[in-house]
């Protein structure tokens, strides 16, 4: 199974069995059994490689239950990433007829572009023409397989019209012109949060930089790794160094974490390290910069003037906080704005349970999860919940909604941008 990746079955022989990834593992916190730890899915990765075990029902469950947050990697004392081990174990259970839908999804529709702009209008109308209370009014949603009948709410509304539509394929530095930007726009990003890309390109703008956004970018390939098809990330990621080794930008830059992680050193540069394209990858890595992180060391920011008057809180997204160690900076800009409160959740660093379509296929599970951070919420007080990951806001969206939390969710470049329009944080819309 791992025989084509040795640096990484090179990683199955250091585990010490120690159990440090239990104390930090959400899913393993609910469930409370070894096959549930990390370390109990690098003993299946390791059995399936050595054809101890056989591919069953059983354990493609198990690897399912992983929410791919990294913790355990991040935490690990010998270093194993586990969360890469579990992809690829996850890759081999495809090949042999399991998780076989996931991968039909994310291998051969999701790496479409013309597939993602249908889908997203179709759920749109869906939504939006009575449809979706016909269905529902009918039971037909309990004939979806698994927990899909239950999740199909975390969706929520989906705009009718996806950032990429409307935002132009280059938009002009506002003054004198201080960097060129390759702006990295998330498949979650473009569908179902535009008024998110609008901040971005707005505050980006607004500070002496060109933002170009190319009409050939393809998806960072997370969902492909997590879900059955890890050979199709590197197929998106040779496209998309490709693209953007074309533009002749300063910085790339994502509003997204899960995406920051994936196409920077963390993810493209390891993946494609030993291959022809290793050197091309490393120099498009080292202009890979998360957004936050971009505004707040990367530039000398233009002060916003408008006094927000709310108390803000945050929640850090897994790829940002435990993959890439990104904390400080979302919350330096989030302090730096005019009229904002910040306050601290108990358990800001915790997993929302979302993790991608985590979800909507483990939704009780995932809703365990996020009771415990919408308890933490309610403690703080806050009226804006900050986070910087699309996915993120998607699952914490839907459990404000199903605890009737008074909280509006916003990305932090949504509050900078309210801040310099001089209007009130309300989420921007796009004409």
């Amino acid at each position: 199974m791992l025989t084509n990746y040795p640096d990484i079955l090179n990683q199955l022989k250091k585990c010490v069995r120690c159990g440090q990834c239990r104390s930090v593992c959400p899913v393993f916190e609910e469930i409370r059994k070894e096959q549930a730890a990390p370390r109990g899915r690098v003993f299946l990765a390791q059995m399936l490689h050595y054809g101890e075990i056989e591919p069953s029902e059983k354990v493609a469950q198990h690897l399912n239950n992983c929410l791919m947050c990294e913790s355990c990697s991040s935490d690990c004392p010998s270093g194993i990433p586990v969360h890469k081990l579990v992809a690829l174990a996850r890759s081999y259970m495809a090949d042999q007829g399991y998780l076989s839908t996931k991968r039909a999804i994310f291998k051969d529709w999701w790496t479409r572009p013309t597939f993602l702009k249908a889908a997203s209008t179709a759920l749109w109308g869906y939504q939006n023409t009575g449809l979706r209370s016909l269905v529902n009014g009918l039971g037909l949603t309990n004939l979806l397989p698994g927990d899909l009948p239950k999740a199909e709410k975390i969706i929520g509304r989906v705009p009718r019209r996806s950032a990429r539509s409307r935002l132009p394929e280059i938009s002009p530095a506002k003054g004198k012109k201080r960097y060129r930007i390759g702006y990295f726009l998330g498949c979650a990003t473009d569908l179902f949060y535009p008024e998110m890309a609008k901040a971005t390109v707005q505050v980006l703008t607004e500070n002496g930089c060109e933002v170009v956004i190319p009409r050939e970018l393809r998806c960072c390939g997370m969902p492909q790794m997590a879900n059955g098809a890890y050979e199709t990330t590197l197929d998106l990621a040779k496209a998309n160094i490709e693209t953007y080794e074309q533009l002749g930008v300063d910085y790339i830059i994502t509003d997204c974490g899960t995406c920051t992680a994936t196409i920077g050193s963390h993810g493209y540069a390891d993946l494609l390290n030993g291959t022809p394209l290793a050197e091309k990858a490393q120099a498009f890595a080292q202009k890979v910069v998360e957004l936050t992180t971009f505004l707040t060391t990367k530039i000398d920011l233009l002060p916003p003037t408008y006094e927000l008057g709310m108390k803000v809180t945050y929640h850090d997204p897994c790829h940002l906080s435990k993959a890439l160690k990104i904390t400080a900076q979302p919350r330096n800009l989030l302090k730096s704005l005019p009229g904002v409160q910040f306050v601290e959740m108990s358990n800001a660093n915790s997993c929302c349970g979302g993790a991608g379509t985590f979800s909507l296929t483990n939704y009780d599970l995932s809703m365990k999860i996020l009771d415990k951070k919408m308890t933490s919420l309610k403690e703080t007080g806050a009226r804006v919940l900050a986070t910087a990951c699309p996915t993120c806001t998607m699952q914490l969206s839907h459990g404000i909604n199903c605890h009737g939390i008074n909280c509006r969710l916003m990305h932090p470049v949504e509050l900078l941008a309210a801040a310099y329009r001089g209007k009130s944080a309300k989420p921007g819309k796009l004409a």
